[in-house]
């Protein structure tokens, strides 16, 4: 008989996947946000649909090497040395394709920029990760002392 509560492999493809996808849209809705403050900044007021094609694949591609490669470092319990080498990393990597592709039109001040925003991005989404594990850990504790107390109850009535 299959336990019924290990999760298959299915299961726990699906959940990196949906990670990824969380984390490549929320990111991806910052750097757009960053791109488009620069837009407006230098008094143009519409966006490449190729920069934005750029922006998302490559934060797709991105999410993946943090996941299978540098150790899933923004939904770690500490920021230890291994996630801020991960961080440095994706923000290098990141930084240096929006410069090649010429994100922000090759203007070295504005992608140094980019890649300090970028950082910052992923330092705030780690302690946002964090807050939200101890939140749902407060929680299920919670529920938990609730069932067994009510366990407790079914217990005395037999």
């Amino acid at each position: 008989m299959k336990n019924k509560t290990k999760l298959s492999l299915w299961e726990r493809y699906l959940t990196k996947e949906i990670g990824i996808e969380f984390k490549s849209c929320l990111y991806f809705f910052a750097d757009l946000f960053f791109y488009c403050m620069f837009r407006i900044i230098t008094g143009r007021f519409d966006a490449s649909i190729l920069h934005m094609a750029e922006l998302i694949f490559a934060r797709y591609l991105l999410c993946y090497v943090q996941v299978f490669l540098l150790w899933n470092f923004d939904e770690a319990e500490e920021l230890g040395g291994k996630e801020i080498i991960g961080m440095t990393l994706c923000t290098v990597g990141y930084t240096c394709l929006g410069a090649a592709l010429g994100w922000f039109e090759g203007n070295l001040w504005v992608n140094i920029g980019f890649g300090a925003y970028v950082l910052f991005t992923y330092v705030m989404m780690f302690f946002v990760n964090r807050t939200k594990r101890r939140i749902d850990d407060k929680k299920l504790n919670k529920d938990l002392m609730l069932f067994q107390a009510r366990i407790n109850l079914e217990d005395e009535d037999d």
